[in-house]
């Protein structure tokens, strides 16, 4: 499976589980472990967009004022 691929189960996931709290259906404790999984789902969601975020291009200007692309470096602002 692929990385967008992980990502975009991981979001169905999390959304499913949105769903489920919101409809108010649930008793506390699936309440919570539903909660808990959703956490740990938004976490891996954070951490595939900052995986793909270190991959991006960005567009710099060399010294000639050119526009060039250079692969984009983690902990760069």
């Amino acid at each position: 499976m692929s990385d967008s691929e992980n990502f975009e189960q991981s979001l169905k996931d999390l959304e499913a589980l949105v769903e489920r709290l919101e409809s108010g259906d649930l008793p506390l404790e699936e309440s919570l472990a539903c909660f808990e999984q959703g956490v740990a789902l938004a976490a891996r969601c954070q951490k595939q967009l900052q995986q793909a975020e270190a991959r991006i291009e960005q567009l710099v200007r060399d010294r000639d004022g050119q526009l060039k692309t250079e692969p984009f470096e983690q902990g760069e602002a």
